[in-house]
């Protein structure tokens, strides 16, 4: 199949994938949109809301969807990294064996992280990373595709750990759930209420979802836009000579270099699923607000005028 017409058919998969799981979600269009392209992408994803709002039924729909085999480790103050990871065990001949833990899988669900102490937290590092694991001295590989896909509660909310920000540029997307609309929550609510079971269909399978994430990587950019991407990036770091006053007056720390990879991936996918042979700078701008926002540390001064970072990144594009 010619790479024309394996993105032509990426297009009507992507149309059926989101059609199964509007099934089981109802609206949450940007956060299903977003983590599709973190799946095509091959990057992982931070989903951020309130408790209520489908954030762990998004991600095992999802992986449903894509035919993947799913995982949930539930985050907990008292979770060691040797419950994530796995541990060796002494059997019956007196030899050590490794029991393999969750990570083993194709999507983790994170639920919660923000809920673990930085050491548990930081189990998942190098997995994320690397797409391996080293326990006991032994490197063990991750069967691929392998993501994460964490949700969060709001930091002010009480008995959270903030995620140290090394991992959550690990994160591609980090996405917001917002409340459903009033004709949104009358949906949810006839669903969730009645004795009907919606089953999903399964689209993808996994050797489908890598040729797509090469198929991704192949798509040819414009320098201009290549340019235009780090040249954001570029504008959120208030030392830099591009920053804009408002940037040096509110942010602390700008994004950083993984960033500009992350948007020209992201931009580059965004064009793929609307039928683009190649992305232009409206496909970047339609991914720097989940990208970015993570990678960018709002100082007091933004905190006290109620200057978000969503309105920073705005006044940037």
């Amino acid at each position: 199949m010619s790479d024309v017409a394996a993105i032509e058919q990426l297009v009507e998969k992507t149309k059926l994938l989101k059609k199964e799981i509007s099934k089981v979600i109802v609206g949450q269009t940007d956060a299903v949109n977003y983590v599709l392209l973190s799946v095509f992408c091959g990057g992982h994803s931070l989903l951020i809301g309130v408790p209520g709002l489908a954030k762990t039924l998004l991600v095992h729909t999802v992986s449903d969807t894509l035919g993947l085999n799913f995982k949930r480790i539930q985050f907990t103050p008292d979770l060691m990294p040797s419950d994530i990871l796995g541990s060796e065990i002494l059997d019956e001949n007196r030899k050590f064996t490794f029991i393999k833990g969750p990570i083993f899988s194709n999507i983790i669900l994170a639920d919660e992280i923000n809920r673990t102490p930085p050491k548990t937290q930081a189990a998942l590092l190098e997995a994320m990373q690397e797409r391996s694991v080293t326990v006991a001295g032994h490197h063990y590989k991750l069967e691929l595709p392998f993501y994460v896909l964490a949700t969060q509660n709001p930091i002010e909310q009480e008995g959270t750990y903030p995620l140290p920000e090394a991992q959550l540029d690990r994160f591609m997307f980090s996405i917001h759930l917002e409340y459903p609309s009033f004709a949104e929550e009358v949906a949810v609510v006839k669903n969730t209420t009645s004795n009907k079971v919606n089953e999903v269909n399964s689209i993808f399978s996994s050797q489908e979802i890598l040729d797509v994430q090469q198929l991704i990587r192949k798509i040819p950019v414009a320098d201009n836009v290549v340019e235009y991407a780090v040249s954001l990036v570029s504008k959120t770091r208030p030392k830099e000579a591009s920053a804009t006053d408002f940037v040096k007056n509110y942010i602390d720390w700008g994004a950083g270099p993984r960033a500009s990879q992350n948007l020209i991936l992201a931009a580059k996918a965004h064009a793929a699923i609307n039928g683009k042979f190649s992305p232009d700078i409206e496909d970047v701008k339609a991914v720097a607000i989940p990208i970015l926002s993570h990678r960018i540390v709002k100082n007091y001064k933004a905190e006290a005028e109620g200057i978000t970072i969503d309105k920073i990144i705005t006044s940037l594009l």
